[in-house]
């Protein structure tokens, strides 16, 4: 018997199947079971903590495993295979910063967003006080385009 933590969208096949084409396991049977979690006031670890609104955290899928007997594997018995090391194969650092980014940007637009302190206000001070200092020099961002003229001077609604 091994039990496995699964995605919510693997069933009993998708699991039969990698244990079998993956380790060369055969399953005699599987059980699925998904565990809610509990009820909770507000998000765990929430910046912005704020009482009455009701979270619950993402269910578990446990998958239990009742394995075959298979040559030269001790008897049905799972053994996790080493982990590796060197992940530079599979693009490892694009996948951290692919995982920074997006959890910066759930930050920006999930739910709760509105509530948090706006971030352009740091940099306004910065700029301030580096214009105060002297560091910086105002410029305006429009253009000017001289006097402004009529584009329709000589025109007569009443000709015919």
């Amino acid at each position: 018997m091994a039990s496995f933590l699964v995605p919510l969208s693997f069933n009993k096949l998708d699991l039969k199947d990698y244990l079998y084409n993956v380790y060369n396991i055969p399953v005699l049977s599987v059980r699925s079971f998904v565990q809610q979690q509990r009820v909770r006031q507000d998000k765990p670890n929430a910046k912005l903590p704020r009482a009455r609104r009701w979270y619950r955290a993402r269910s578990i899928k446990k998958m239990t495993v009742e394995m075959g007997k298979v040559d030269g594997m001790g008897g049905g018995s799972f053994v996790w295979p080493k982990e590796e090391e060197d992940l530079e194969q599979w693009d490892k650092k694009v996948w951290d910063a692919a995982q920074a980014g997006q959890e910066t940007e759930n930050e920006r637009l999930g739910p709760g967003a509105a509530q948090l302190p706006p971030t352009d206000r740091k940099t306004m001070a910065e700029q301030a006080k580096a214009l105060l200092e002297g560091k910086l020099i105002w410029r305006p961002s429009w253009r000017d385009y001289g006097r402004p003229r009529e584009v329709e001077t000589a025109t007569n609604i009443n000709a015919r």
